[in-house]
């Protein structure tokens, strides 16, 4: 098990393994053959950054079979998903700026699936092996405007706008997802909690089935969805997100 970490020290950007307190420090392509460079970095001398930069982030809906009871949903025979824009990227520690006027927003603390290989038409047993690790997502919605319209469903725009889609601190590797719990905290109170052994798709099959027709490149992040417990982000609030093994993915929205 890895616990890869992006940062910027001394005015230049790095990654490395994050052991505890200290960072040592590789070189090379993440994704590809990372070498050790020998040296070491204090945490605390660092700003950590996004740890992987994809090209698109996908993110299921109903993939929760307690969810999915709790709505009265169908269980789907293929992911549901949408995609997030780069804008909504954000680092953990990094703040979120709320539009005014832009209504409720929600959290939602997902698993995140880090692609490591590109890839198309892989099979379940292929796109394992496509699996670089895992990461903590938070899915943030604006609510108000998801279902503005009547005649169309807003996926994009409400889930699109900057800094609603919040990664990290780290992409943890060697992890069996069955064995986590997500939890989400909204200033330091427990809103969310629930098991990842009770996706309906696992890991392996959501990769194979998304990469049906859609190549997955290196870095590239797929969300698994969420569960009971998804609520509101007060103004000025801070929401962690943490899966064990992982860590903790923290942002204030203002």
């Amino acid at each position: 098990m890895a616990r890869w970490i992006s940062y910027r020290h001394e005015g230049r950007d790095g990654f490395g393994h994050l052991d505890g307190d200290t960072i040592a420090v590789f070189t090379g392509d993440l994704f590809g053959t990372p070498t050790a460079t020998g040296e070491t970095l204090a945490v605390a001398a660092v700003t950590p950054g996004l740890p992987c930069r994809p090209s698109k982030l996908i993110a299921l809906w109903n993939n929760f079979h307690a969810m999915a009871d709790k709505q009265g949903l169908e269980r789907p025979a293929a992911p549901l998903f949408f995609v997030k824009p780069p804008n909504t990227y954000r680092a953990s520690g990094e703040a979120v700026a709320v539009p005014e006027g832009i209504g409720r927003i929600l959290f939602e603390g997902e698993l995140g699936i880090v692609v490591g290989k590109a890839g198309r038409d892989l099979t379940v047993e292929a796109a394992a092996g496509h699996i670089f690790g895992y990461t903590c997502v938070n899915d943030v919605t604006a609510l108000d405007v998801l279902k503005a319209d009547p005649s169309f469903v807003q996926w994009t725009r409400s889930k699109g706008l900057d800094g609603f889609g919040p990664f990290g601190p780290v992409i943890a590797t060697g992890l069996d997802s069955d064995t986590l719990t997500v939890r989400v905290r909204v200033n330091g109170r427990e809103r969310q909690s629930y098991p990842l052994s009770d996706m309906i798709l696992k890991p392996a099959e959501i990769v194979s089935l998304v990469s049906q027709g859609m190549t997955l490149e290196p870095g590239d992040l797929i969300a698994c969805g969420t569960s009971n417990g998804a609520g509101p982000i007060p103004k000025g609030a801070t929401v962690a997100v943490e899966i064990e093994g992982i860590g903790v993915l923290e942002n204030r929205f203002s």
